[in-house]
């Protein structure tokens, strides 16, 4: 490189109580150096912002290591090498990987395995839907359901968080399967696109009302809930577990409703848990991570679907690293549509 490049940096200041705000976060830059033997030296494009992120940063045990105290937040991403002394990579690659909330990364050869870096095709699919469809939602979401949740043709399945970026994979991918598909999701107009431009079968608008929820699964579901993908937990988790089918399947991905609760408040549970006694149903949580030996086969298969029109893949697209905390706090008040991507620099 001709002349020093500075990476500016988003790294966790202190854990927050309830919501993150942006005193949670302090703003750093430092020198970009040049990669070591074996190294390889990415220029970020774009990061994915998933609601998991908030649990990331809470001191409590779970299938993923906290992020540190001063470490740079977490976050996977599409970047472009710039430097390279590791064979596998040239300059000029797309790759993908952790590469957290920063504009450069500078990732050793003992680290590109741990960081999940590998090259990606432009042709297959654009540099968001390698962040939705093609990235880790669209693995949560094929793994989620055809690994737990095991549809089969004329099966009922009910997505919360239909419009987001796991819930749009998982319902559209239910109804290629041959599933009837009914999301929930807020507000009309999320609703009305996940109908007419994704082809579910019916979507239930949780923002109507108190009961919304309750009454339409007793109208779109009226055999009962064959399988149930979870990513919002809370009081619409116990309104499914009582409309349950024999044999029913619940996929736990997520419980985006609980995770701003403050630590000294748990999150809640199911009250309805009896329901899977009664109905001999399953509950099983989904960590997408268990799948990785085998994300290429859902690539492929969804990269087909996308090329023949058969599934689509909506971003909602953010810019510019300082907006990173607000820019976050959009998956918790439902204010994105589609996956929530934040672009860091042009391509």
């Amino acid at each position: 490189m001709s002349t020093p490049l500075t990476n500016h940096q988003v790294r966790l200041a202190k854990r927050p109580e309830g919501t993150a705000t942006r005193e949670n976060w302090k703003f750093t830059t430092e020198p970009v150096g040049e990669p070591a033997e074996g190294g390889v030296l990415v220029k970020t494009l774009s990061l994915s912002l998933d609601p998991a992120m908030r649990g990331w940063l809470n001191d409590a045990k779970s299938y993923i290591p906290p992020v540190g105290i001063d470490e740079v937040m977490r976050a996977g991403g599409v970047g472009r090498v710039i430097a390279s002394k590791n064979p596998q990579f040239a300059v000029g690659d797309t790759v993908y990987g952790t590469l957290g909330v920063q504009e450069y990364i500078l990732i050793p050869e003992d680290q590109i395995k741990r960081n999940g870096l590998v090259k990606i095709d432009l042709r297959v699919g654009t540099i968001t839907q390698w962040l939705n469809v093609l990235g880790m939602p669209g693995m949560t979401g094929y793994f989620g359901l055809m690994d737990v949740g095991m549809p089969k043709p004329g099966e009922t399945v009910v997505v919360s968080g239909a419009a987001g970026a796991v819930g749009q994979t998982v319902g559209q991918l239910a109804r290629i399967k041959g599933c009837r598909v009914v999301g929930i999701a807020g507000g009309q107009a999320k609703c009305d696109w996940v109908v007419r431009e994704l082809g579910f079968d019916a979507c239930i608008d949780y923002k109507a009302g108190a009961a919304a929820v309750r009454e339409g699964l007793k109208t779109h579901c009226p055999k009962g809930v064959d399988i149930y993908f979870d990513n919002v937990g809370g009081e619409i988790l116990d309104m499914v577990l009582a409309r349950l089918a024999r044999k029913a399947r619940i996929i736990i991905c997520g419980a985006i409703s609980q995770y701003n609760n403050a630590n000294s408040m748990p999150s809640a549970g199911p009250k309805n848990y009896l329901s899977l006694l009664v109905n001999r149903a399953r509950m099983e949580g989904i960590v997408v991570f268990d799948y990785a030996d085998r994300y290429h086969i859902a690539i492929a298969e969804m990269a087909g679907y996308l090329k023949d029109g058969r599934m689509k893949s909506k971003e909602d697209i953010v810019k510019g690293l300082d907006t990173f905390p607000e820019s976050l706090n959009k998956l918790f008040a439902g204010e994105n549509f589609g996956k929530l991507v934040l672009q860091v620099a042009e391509d």
